[in-house]
């Protein structure tokens, strides 16, 4: 290479090295899923797995300040790691690290081989990264692919279990049919606009009816609203939450609740912020009903339950359509009730089936309410735990999902859609009612003259691991704190929000 040629290249290369500063975080998980892998090729141990993955996942947030340092945060076309992204980057981290530590105890009763586990737990976090990065098309579904082929192996993972396998193909053949949708989505969108920038749809003003809304253009993004209802798990692309949570294995329902949805509500919600602008377009009436169907089925449904996972998936179709209401309104306020909502539904989600972990046995995960009646007696500090989790996703006061809940009904109020918060305050209520029931089957003892059941036995003799319950300490201390005194989040997600373009 001559000099002329050296001089030239210069600048390329200052623009890579930069690009590596900025992409730190992602490129940590990358490195740290190659890590576990080999480390479970050649020195097959548990808890040198486990400690790897978490060291993994501390160096991803660690990272995370050194990416803010570049001014200019947008990597090529396709990623944008401004502090929208890297906020939620560490959110995902923690919150799978959080996972790691319920998994541990959980594996450890099953006689897997539980290396591969943590490397899919890294490359699925990894694919919810790219997503909440994502500013085209391409990095949108390469993402949520990545996340989506990760999650049907983790699902299916202990296979000798059945069920597992069963929920892993369903998610598979729905996951697969839903991918079509949204491609097929993305063509129209990209025939219409002559792009595939997702902030190029988003400036289309697509919701403010007009020469803007043809119909080409609403249904392109009908299909791509439909590959995102299904997985965030949605009114009317709802059916396969509730196998899913019960046939997967606990700790990787927490991960499928938490991880995979909060990645598309942050894309969404950076995206589509525009719908708000609009209250009465096409788009914006299509997430209002879905919003209303979802907090009205979710409730219904749960209602019915005696399955203690399905009861939490049905839970959870009404707390995304909770997530709906604030979406829909007006002013970056909403932007800032969304992002702390999330931080209490993970919370307190990611808690509740660490509880479901530490419970189950080998053959078999917690998951009847049966299994949970008398446990005050047996194990009165999990019990508490467990009540103290379930009263936050019900919205009681002093609990980090109350203020979450104040905050979408606040926004709400502001923008003026009352009908959408009379759904929402109806719906709590009768929310109120099966996370009750749960709680008072724990603190009613078993009749004396009621048969045992090996299922029973198994669970009371179970005994928790302090991996596990070193996150459901972290996991109440933080709910309880974010619910009294939620001013430094709210400080903080302001900054960011204020920040987005």
């Amino acid at each position: 290479m001559n000099a002329a040629n050296f001089v030239t290249s210069m600048p390329i290369v200052a623009v890579a090295v930069h690009d590596v500063v900025t992409l730190l975080p992602i490129i940590a998980l990358i490195v740290s899923a190659v890590v576990v892998m080999l480390a479970g090729t050649f020195h097959t141990s548990h808890r040198l797995t486990v400690g790897l993955t978490l060291a993994g996942l501390f160096w991803t947030v660690a990272m995370i300040p050194i990416a803010q340092i570049r001014h200019d945060h947008q990597v090529t076309a396709l990623l944008l790691l401004d502090d929208w992204a890297l906020f939620f980057i560490g959110l995902l981290a923690l919150t799978t690290a959080g996972v790691v530590l319920i998994s541990y105890g959980y594996l450890a009763r099953r006689e897997e081989h539980p290396h591969d586990y943590y490397t899919l737990l890294l490359l699925a976090t990894l694919g919810a990264a790219v997503l909440v990065a994502s500013t085209h098309f391409a990095s949108f579904f390469l993402g949520l692919e990545i996340l989506s082929v990760s999650l049907y192996t983790l699902i299916a993972y202990p296979r000798l279990r059945a069920d597992f396998i069963e929920a892993a193909v369903k998610y598979l053949v729905l996951a697969a049919a839903t991918a079509a949708f949204l491609l097929f989505g993305m063509a129209l969108v990209y025939a219409e606009l002559g792009t595939m920038s997702l902030s190029a749809l988003a400036a289309a003003h697509v919701t403010g009816g007009g020469a803007a809304e043809t119909s080409l253009l609403v249904g392109g993004l009908a299909l791509i609203i439909v590959g995102i209802g299904f997985k965030l798990g949605v009114v009317p692309f709802h059916m396969w939450t509730p196998d899913i949570y019960q046939g997967a294995p606990a700790p990787v329902t927490a991960f499928v609740a938490t991880v995979s949805k909060g990645a598309m509500v942050a894309l969404l919600l950076r995206y589509f912020r525009q719908v708000s602008l609009s209250p009465h377009g096409t788009v914006w009436l299509l997430f209002a009903v879905i919003a209303a169907a979802s907090m009205i089925a979710g409730n219904l449904l749960a209602l019915l339950q005696s399955n203690v996972k399905r009861l939490l998936a049905y839970s959870s179709i009404a707390h995304l359509g909770y997530i709906l209401v604030a979406f829909l309104a007006v002013g970056r306020s909403a932007a800032v009730a969304v992002s702390f909502y999330l931080v209490a539904y993970f919370l307190t989600t990611l808690g509740a089936f660490g509880i479901v972990s530490e419970l189950s046995g080998p053959e078999a995960d917690a998951d009847d309410i049966d299994d949970y009646r008398g446990l005050a007696a047996r194990r009165p500090l999990l019990s508490a735990t467990f009540a103290l989790l379930l009263f936050s996703l019900a919205g009681i006061p002093l609990t980090a999902g109350f203020l979450g809940k104040f905050l979408v009904v606040a926004t709400g109020a502001n923008s003026r859609l009352w009908w959408l918060l009379v759904v929402l305050v109806a719906s709590s209520t009768v929310g109120l009612y099966y996370y009750t029931r749960i709680v008072v089957a724990m603190y009613v003892q078993r009749p004396q003259d009621a048969p045992t059941t090996s299922r029973l036995l198994r669970v009371e003799a179970v005994v928790g691991s302090r991996a596990g319950g070193s996150v459901l300490v972290v996991v109440v201390g933080l709910v309880l704190f974010l619910g009294i005194y939620p001013a430094p989040l709210l400080r903080l997600l302001g900054h960011i929000v204020a920040n987005l373009p």
